[in-house]
């Protein structure tokens, strides 16, 4: 028998079963349905156990190829060199350079530069795809969830993850019609795979490397 595994356990009155989750800080999580006995949350952590420790690996090799980028961050499949600057507090861009802060805030001044690139690099490419196919959102949101890439609400306010910014161009646009083929059919029906398939040719390869690479969407 190996090490006990840590994990911390929630109870959800929404959840219907046992829920396990592994996040890229390498933490465990069980949601518990409303009523069920702790000894749940242990059965399921023995149950998936192998599946946890692949998972926690995963983000492990993800945290060393953040480590690795050596002053740089990732843009849309391009990289910039980031270049520290004392006093600074916002993030400039000049070409392929980024000026940000020198101190502890740099990670918090880089995550709002983001942010803001995201919702401009989004607005662009969701209005023309929307165009395309003569749809229509009713608003946009850029946040910073943690197990979603995007989604898609039945009143048509669309989210999207700034960290999609941090993937290479093909992927966000992969992203952007999955989005965008849900204003018309809102589940993951055959339906609405052929019509993916027909507006995102080739979406399998971007999903592919989400499945392979997400965990490394992250600036540290």
């Amino acid at each position: 028998m190996g090490s006990e595994l840590d994990y911390r356990i929630r109870r959800s009155t929404r959840a219907r079963r046992v829920r396990v989750t592994v996040d890229a800080t390498g933490g465990v999580e069980v949601v518990l349905p409303r009523g069920a006995a702790e000894r749940s949350a242990a059965a399921a952590v023995r149950e998936l156990r192998p599946w946890i420790e692949r998972r926690l690996s995963d983000f492990e090799r993800a945290r060393a190829a953040v480590r690795a980028r050596d002053g740089t961050v990732p843009y849309l499949g391009s990289t910039l060199q980031l270049i520290p600057e004392p006093g600074r507090s916002r993030v400039h861009r000049r070409g392929d350079c980024l000026h940000v802060p020198a101190g502890q805030e740099r990670l918090a001044a880089l995550e709002r530069w983001y942010r803001r690139a995201a919702y401009e690099e989004v607005a662009v490419r969701l209005d023309r795809a929307c165009f395309e196919v003569g749809a229509a959102y009713e608003r946009l949101t850029i946040r910073g969830q943690r197990t979603r890439w995007a989604s898609c609400s039945r009143s048509g306010t669309m989210s999207f993850n700034w960290r999609l910014l941090l993937a290479p161009a093909a992927v966000l646009d992969y992203v952007i019609w999955h989005e965008v083929c849900h204003l018309e059919v809102m589940d993951h029906s055959a339906r609405f795979w052929a019509l993916l398939g027909e507006r995102c040719p080739g979406y399998q390869e971007q999903v592919s490397w989400l499945r392979r690479h997400g965990a490394t969407l992250t600036l540290a």
